[in-house]
């Protein structure tokens, strides 16, 4: 009977000193953030590309709490943290998920110190504390190209329908 615990995206859900134990040898360290309520092809295709940019890629997701401040609406996230972040660890090339609980990374950030920062392309590095941060240690910042035409946002205005595209 073969071990299915190897298996299990749950293990991957990892507290900070949990991760700063598993990857103080993991370097390049990778990071992203966000909060991936909906798991979509776009979400999929940009973690691959991260990962392939280092020897771990570490996904910081925001906590419930720290989603539902980021005006996206009333009613989000859709899925609580602990399911999204099963749902994350579920992916290969995500090697650990870490929870915050702020309005930003920048805490997580300056624990793990990743050398690689990446978010979607939708978003300017420049204009990032999180990028001032990583390079303050000599890391760089990047934006993967963003997938067109998925966004969870699109995605549940689909789901609820013609009246939800008007508005």
């Amino acid at each position: 009977m073969s071990d299915t615990s190897a298996f299990e995206p749950g293990r991957k859900l990892l507290g900070v000193p949990q991760a700063l134990h598993a990857f103080a040898q993991r370097r390049p360290l990778v990071f992203t953030n966000g909060v991936f309520d909906i798991l979509h092809r776009g979400h999929v295709s940009y973690l691959c590309a991260a990962r392939a940019l280092g020897a771990a890629l570490v996904v910081g997701l925001n906590s419930d709490a720290s989603a539902r401040g980021l005006a996206k609406g009333p009613d989000r996230p859709l899925n609580r943290d602990r399911d999204r972040a099963f749902v994350l660890g579920g992916l290969a090339c995500v090697d650990a998920v870490v929870l915050f609980d702020d309005p930003t990374p920048v805490a997580l950030i300056a624990q793990l110190r990743p050398e690689v920062y990446v978010k979607g392309g939708d978003y300017d590095m420049d204009t990032l504390a999180e990028t001032a941060l990583v390079k303050g240690w000599g890391g760089r910042s990047l934006a993967l190209p963003f997938v067109d035409g998925y966004s969870t946002t699109r995605l549940v205005q689909r789901i609820r329908g013609p009246e939800e595209q008007q508005r």
